[in-house]
């Protein structure tokens, strides 16, 4: 099969928006290519390294690629991408030079350079990623392996949006909870609070795509087995509102969009773990969750990135 690729390139701080525009205009998944993943590259496997400078890819920056089936007139809609890459800039995100390109790919060439470096990954104390097409036997009984098939959503899980929210599941989940996993994308959050004791666990996306992406990852690791996953934009189509925890990765403005709604699904003790917040956006994000009256935990930083834990509070506490 045929793919239509187009490539954004930008900088690492707008790397969630710009897959996201690219998501928007049809492509039924997206392959970032972000410098700052080679910093925070952590080897599974201490006997498996990579020669980065022998590796395709920036060296500064960020390029996201969008992949489009064959029958997208891919054409028709660069002027509108680009567009929107350029008015990132008004929601203060540096996307410079925001430059979109279009190329042919054939998907089993994609497939194969980037098998050649894509290896286990671990993210935290005790969660590893591991590509389906490898085999990996865990050191010590308490690491937990998550199998990911890429696929066209091609990442290697080392930015550091999702290893603060690993982190922070790892700091809240004691087991028993029932989980809320907002914008789940590949599911990787997901599965980690089933391995985290999680007794529940729903997740939502914008649309069936993403849906179907996240399913695929759920079915290829048992202990996600029960993990449901549903189309919803932001809450809108969320019924439940028993949750113990409710986790979100994802842009800031998007974020900002989500705090309003959580009241409509969180009790009393509920922790909200936030990730995806640009190091000017965290002021804002603050000032959100105070203004919904939720008290701010624990900040947590990895870079220029941030992470948030709040809860909503119990009966009398101040």
């Amino acid at each position: 099969m045929s793919w239509q690729e187009v490539t954004v390139t930008t900088q690492n701080e707008a790397v969630e928006a710009v897959s996201n525009i690219l998501i928007e205009a049809g492509a039924e998944g997206v392959q970032i290519d972000d410098a700052a993943d080679r910093d925070n590259y952590q080897y599974a496997d201490e006997t498996v390294t990579v020669d980065w400078a022998q590796m395709p890819g920036v060296k500064t920056g960020a390029k996201v690629s969008g992949y489009f089936p064959e029958n997208v007139h891919v054409a028709e809609i660069l002027d509108s991408i680009r567009v929107r890459v350029q008015a990132l800039a008004s929601f203060g995100l540096a996307a410079e030079p925001g430059t979109v390109e279009q190329v042919a790919v054939r998907d089993e060439d994609w497939a194969t350079e980037w098998q050649k470096y894509y290896h286990p990954v671990r993210l935290t104390r005790y969660l590893t990623v591991v590509p389906k097409w490898e085999t990996y036997q865990p050191d010590t009984p308490e690491e937990h392996v998550i199998v990911l098939d890429p696929g066209m959503a091609f990442g290697t899980g080392t930015h550091p949006t999702t290893k603060l929210m690993l982190e922070a599941e790892e700091f809240v989940l004691r087991g028993g909870e029932h989980v809320l996993d907002v914008g789940t994308g590949s599911g990787v959050l997901s599965i980690a609070s089933k391995y985290l004791g999680a007794a529940s666990v729903l997740g939502t996306d914008v649309d069936e795509v993403a849906v179907r992406s996240a399913e695929g990852n759920l079915a290829l690791n048992p202990v996600a087995a029960d993990v449901r996953v549903q189309v919803s934009d932001l809450l809108n189509d969320v019924k439940e509102s028993d949750f113990d925890v409710v986790i979100a990765n994802m842009l800031a403005e998007v974020l900002l969009s989500l705090i309003p709604q959580l009241p409509a699904v969180i009790k009393p003790g509920t922790q909200i773990l936030m990730s995806g917040i640009y190091q000017d956006k965290l002021v804002a994000i603050q000032s959100a969750l105070t203004d919904q009256a939720l008290i701010i935990d624990q900040v947590m930083q990895l870079g220029e990135w941030y992470g948030v834990i709040a809860h909503k509070p119990l009966e009398g506490e101040v």
